[in-house]
């Protein structure tokens, strides 16, 4: 049987990947198809090893001018594995901010580590229109409340409901924490109408 060929060369940039991740979706485990580029896809095996990783096989079969590289489904889904650990610290100048985030391309979760610097925190703000389990790391800071003030120590299990009102300050020693939740929708922006010039 003859592998199904996808050339990509006359697609916009913006639609290959989601070409190429659709057709790969729509394989039964040992399928496989050819995919035929106008360069070395680099970046795209960079997504499967982020997404697939052990989980598909990629095979040059030509190396340009006209690259086709086959690659097959060797697992029904993406395989469960390790993607952070959360006793590493980054080397950053202050180690504040997001440390570490989920990084598929498809997934329902999103997941941060972030990192609070000793007297620092985050100003008081109503959630996004979903739940958040934050399960503290280490460090101590308080949580603001509407109606008071949520002790944060080492090993707390805190339940964010949606929309609720917070505030995150870090005591002395710092506070690191992780949040899990349902992925949020993108941000889609649309250009305005241009302005008649009359």
């Amino acid at each position: 049987m003859t592998a199904l060929e996808l050339d990509v060369r006359p697609l916009r940039k913006p639609d290959k990947h989601p070409a190429i991740f659709r057709t790969y979706g729509e394989l039964a485990v040992g399928e496989s198809f050819v995919l035929v580029n106008n360069h070395d896809p680099r970046h795209l095996r960079d997504e499967f090893d982020a997404d697939h990783p052990g989980g598909y096989g990629w095979e040059y079969l030509d190396r340009g001018p006209q690259w086709r590289i086959r690659i097959t489904k060797l697992a029904t889904t993406s395989l469960p594995r390790i993607v952070g650990d959360t006793t590493a610290r980054p080397s950053g100048p202050d180690g504040a901010g997001v440390e570490w985030k989920l990084e598929m391309r498809e997934r329902d979760l999103d997941s941060n580590v972030v990192a609070l610097q000793p007297g620092t925190g985050i100003d008081t703000h109503r959630g996004a229109d979903l739940d958040v389990l934050l399960v503290v790391l280490d460090g101590d800071g308080v949580l603001t409340t509407e109606r008071g003030e949520v002790p944060l120590t080492a090993g707390g299990l805190v339940w964010l409901p949606a929309g609720s009102q917070r505030r995150f300050d870090a005591g002395a020693g710092g506070l690191r924490y992780l949040t899990v939740h349902r992925r949020r929708q993108s941000l889609v922006l649309e250009a305005a109408p241009a302005r008649d010039a009359s």
